[in-house]
Parts: structure tokens; sequence; C-alpha cells
């Protein structure tokens, strides 16, 4: 291939992407709001995609009609040859190497085995010991009474909320109630007048 454009952008400038014309800030769902720069970017980026689809028709054609992409004829007594100018070369073959390997596996031998385990691996390490008497590390009686204390106390004030959210709510439809049918007595009374 030629030199060209990698596959990825080199950008060693990485900055602040609040100053990255590609960002879209504010609300999205509004009209986007196209500047004069942005404009001319678009209509340059427009006007290069239009002259190399000419170019590429343009050699379309002339490769059509037997012309070769620019290269002048060889000189008499040489000939042209493809040639490789990546940075790193590969070796191209028309036959990738073929290689046969083959392998031979022992019969399966069944092993009767009295309680052991199928594996143990080797023991690695030192082995080390550290005695603690009781009551050295920590008393769990004693350290368990603050977080206990906390866990009741917050389920006691969570019930106790609930209970008078309920008891509140049984008074509003209860004074809904009242309400509503002190409303149907004005009602018939003003009918009845």
């Amino acid at each position: 291939g030629l030199h060209g454009k990698g596959l990825y952008r080199e950008d060693d400038d990485v900055g602040n992407i609040m100053y990255d014309r590609r960002i879209v800030r504010g609300n999205t769902y509004a009209a986007q709001v196209v500047t004069q720069q942005q404009q001319r970017e678009v209509e340059r980026v427009r006007n290069e995609n239009e002259r190399r689809l000419r170019r590429e028709a343009a050699r379309r054609r002339r490769m059509e009609k037997g012309q070769e992409s620019g290269t002048p004829r060889a000189v008499e007594g040489r000939r042209h040859c493809e040639a490789q100018t990546e940075t790193y070369l590969e070796v191209l073959t028309d036959k990738p190497p073929e290689v046969e390997v083959e392998t031979q596996t022992d019969g399966f031998i069944e092993k009767k085995t009295l309680g052991e385990p199928l594996y143990m691996p080797a023991k690695t390490g030192i082995d080390v010991e550290t005695e603690i008497a009781p009551g050295e590390l920590f008393d769990f009686d004693e350290e368990v009474k603050p977080i206990l204390e906390v866990l009741v106390g917050k389920t006691l004030q969570v019930s106790m909320l609930e209970v008078l959210e309920e008891e509140e709510l049984a008074n509003i439809r209860a004074r809904q109630i009242e309400f509503e049918q002190m409303r149907d007595i004005e009602l018939a009374e003003v009918q009845r007048l």
C-alpha cells in the first residue's frame, strides 16, 4: 500500500473536551445552531469528497481505457514490479506453509481409589501457627451491642413512622367521607329549594 493516513488518528495533543467542536453541549433536543466556521468546515469536507470522487471516477475511466494509474511505462530492458513500502514487511506467498503433526495418547487406565482424592497438590510454603487466647481479639457480645442498638432503634423508628402515616391516611379518608356527606346534604337542600 501507499503511505497514507493510518488506521487511527494520532492525536498527541489530547486537550480539554470542553473546547472540542465535536462535543455537543447544552440541550440536545433544541435545534442545532450552526456557526459560520462550522458551515465553512462542512463545505470544505463536502468539496474534498466531491474532488476525491471525481479523481476516482477519472482513474476508473483510465483503467477501463487500458491506461496504467499514472505510472510511466518501464524503460526498455527493465520491468515494473510490486514492492512493499509499509513499515513492517511481511512475506507474501500464494500458498501458506502447511505442517502435519501427529500425537498419540495413552490408553485410559482406570484406577480404583479407596477414599483418596484424585489429585493432591504438593505443599508449598512454611506452616506457621499463632495462638490466640479467648478474649484477646474481641468480645463478640460487647462489640455487637452498639450495632444492634442502632439496627433495632432504626427499625423501631421506621415502623413508628409507618404506623403514624397509616393513621394519618385513615384520618384523611374519614375527613374526606365526612366532607362528601356534608356536601351531599347541602346539594340536596339546594335542589329541594
